[in-house]
């Protein structure tokens, strides 16, 4: 296992993240929480259903339980104060318009995924910064 904080295992991390939130949900009707309410489907395959959303519950105790463990309520406080003043910069420069479908969902699942990230690299770059190793 590595022992340092890389920008491949940064983006690993954070891909894992995203593949998560964005599977659980997004605007598009490609995501477990349509396929699940769809009417269309809605007695069919409830065995992959339910191991499916399993495996998805998992992957959220994984990410958050490190999440909250290396950053806790502020460091995620502090990471969305941060996020945050970047979305309203970029609004404020034009580059997103919440008014077009689905951008604040996508924005928010975006931020989720990467402080989700951040929250489970936390202890490579407490590390890197301190020389102190977290044990739990």
């Amino acid at each position: 296992m590595a022992t340092k904080l890389t920008a491949s295992g940064f983006l690993f991390r954070w891909m894992g993240a995203l593949a998560l939130v964005l599977g659980t949900y997004n605007p598009t009707p490609y995501n477990f929480v349509a396929w699940v309410t769809d009417d269309a489907t809605q007695g069919e395959q409830i065995p992959l259903k339910f191991l499916l959303g399993a495996l998805m519950i998992i992957g959220y105790v994984i990410y958050f339980r490190a999440t909250f463990e290396s950053i806790g309520f502020i460091g995620i406080g502090l990471a969305l104060l941060f996020f945050g003043g970047v979305v309203w910069l970029l609004i404020d420069w034009g580059f997103l318009n919440l008014e077009e479908y689905g951008t604040l969902a996508w924005v928010i699942l975006f931020v989720l995924a990467t402080i989700m990230a951040i929250g489970i690299s936390w202890s490579f770059v407490r590390r890197m910064l301190s020389g102190q190793v977290d044990q739990t």
